[in-house]
C-alpha cells in the first residue's frame, strides 16, 4: 500500500528522475567532447543537484552527483556530498567520523554505497533490513539492525535537518503499521524535540494517543498543531468530540489537561531537545530578587533564541505560557516564525 506522503512525492520524483537523466546526457557529452568537457560537467551537476533538489531520497540522485565529483577529480566536493548524505541521515557520530582523513576520491563512492547498504533512504528498503535482522533469516544482508538497535541509534541522532526528520518519519510510519505503538511514540518525540514545527507528526501522535484513549497525552499534541497552525483547530474539535461522547447529565466536563500534566510533557520534550541544543546560558544570579521570576527565564529564552536553539526555547517559551506567564505568548510566536 502507498502512503499519503509517497503519493505527494510524485511530482518531485518524476522532475528528480528527468534531471538526473539531463546530467548524465551532459556527462556523457563532456566525455565525447574534450573541448566543451569543462562547460558540460558543469551543466551536469547544475542538473544533478536540481535532481537531490526534487527528491533527496532517491539514492540514485546522490551517485550520480558523487560520480560527477570524481570525473572532475573534485575531491572537496565529495565531502561535501558525504557531509550533506550524512545529516540527512541524522548525523550519526559514526558516520560523520569515517569523513576525517580519507581520500574521498579513492574511496568516497564506496563509502556512500556503505551508508546506503546501512541506512536505505527508501523507507521499505530499510524495513527490509529490521525484518530481516528481526526473522534472522540465513544469508541477510551484514548491515541488517533490530529494532532496538534502531531506537538505541535514533536517541544520539541529530533530527534538526528537515530532510532528516522526513527521512526517520517514513521509518516511523513502518514501525508504527508494524504494531510496535509505544516504540513509534517514543521515537516520535525525538524527532519533534529537533523539529517541533512538524505539526503533520503531532497530528498522527495526537490520533494514536486519542485511539488510544490516552486524553491528556492526545489533547497535548492536537494543542501544539493548533499553535502551530490555529486555522486547523484541531485541539477544539477534539474538545468537541469528547463533550459528544459524554453519557449523563452528572458527567463533569473536560476542557484539558492539568497544569501539572501540561509542565511535565513540555519538560519531557524540553529534556530531549538538550542532547544536540547548545550548553545551558549562564545567567546573572544577582539580579533583583523581585526580577528574578520573570527575568531569569527571559534571559534564557533571549539565549537560546540568539544562540539559534529555537528547538528548546519552543517547549520552553510553551512551558512558560501553559503556567500563565502571558508575556512568553509573544516570544514563543517569534520563536515559531525563526523555524
Amino acid at each position: 500500500m502507498v502512503d499519503s506522503q509517497d503519493l505527494l512525492q510524485h511530482p518531485r520524483r518524476n522532475l528528480g528522475n528527468r534531471y538526473r537523466s539531463s546530467a548524465q546526457k551532459f556527462a556523457n557529452l563532456a566525455q565525447k567532447d574534450p573541448d566543451r568537457a569543462r562547460e558540460n560537467y558543469a551543466w551536469a551537476e547544475q542538473n544533478a543537484r536540481q535532481a537531490i533538489l526534487h527528491d533527496f531520497t532517491d539514492e540514485r540522485n546522490w551517485r550520480c552527483l558523487a560520480e560527477l565529483k570524481v570525473a572532475n577529480n573534485d575531491g572537496e566536493g565529495l565531502h561535501a556530498v558525504m557531509e550533506d548524505v550524512f545529516s540527512i541521515l541524522g548525523r550519526d557520530p559514526e558516520h560523520l567520523d569515517q569523513l576525517k582523513g580519507i581520500d574521498f576520491l579513492a574511496v568516497g563512492r564506496e563509502l556512500l554505497e556503505a551508508a546506503f547498504s546501512r541506512d536505505p533512504l527508501d523507507p521499505d528498503s530499510w524495513w527490509s533490513l529490521i525484518t530481516a535482522s528481526e526473522d534472522k533469516q540465513e544469508g541477510s544482508s551484514a548491515f541488517s539492525i533490530t529494532l532496538s538497535e534502531f531506537s538505541e541509534r535514533c536517541k544520539r541522532l541529530d533530527f534538526r535537518d528537515q530532510r532528516a526528520n522526513i527521512v526517520f518519519g517514513r521509518r516511523l510510519e513502518r514501525i508504527r503499521n508494524s504494531g510496535d505503538e509505544n516504540l513509534f511514540i517514543e521515537l516520535a518525540r525525538h524527532l519533534l524535540a529537533h523539529r517541533p514545527n512538524n505539526h503533520e507528526l503531532w497530528m498522527e501522535m495526537g490520533r494514536l494517543h486519542e485511539r488510544r484513549e490516552e486524553v491528556d497525552d492526545a489533547w497535548s499534541c492536537y494543542d501544539h498543531v493548533q499553535q502551530l497552525r490555529p486555522h486547523l483547530e484541531v485541539r477544539d474539535q477534539f474538545l468537541t468530540r469528547l463533550k459528544g461522547n459524554m453519557d449523563g447529565e452528572d458527567s463533569t466536563p473536560w476542557s484539558g489537561p492539568s497544569v501539572t500534566h501540561r509542565n511535565s510533557f513540555l519538560e519531557g520534550m524540553v529534556a530531549l531537545t538538550k542532547r544536540v541544543s547548545t550548553p545551558e546560558p549562564i545567567v546573572d544570579e544577582k539580579a533583583e530578587e523581585e526580577e528574578v521570576v520573570v527575568h531569569l527565564d527571559k534571559v534564557r529564552l533571549d539565549a537560546l533564541i540568539d544562540a539559534e536553539d529555537y528547538q528548546q526555547a519552543f517547549f520552553m517559551a510553551r512551558r512558560l505560557v501553559a503556567n500563565g506567564e502571558d508575556w512568553a505568548e509573544e516570544i514563543l510566536r517569534e520563536i515559531q516564525l525563526k523555524m
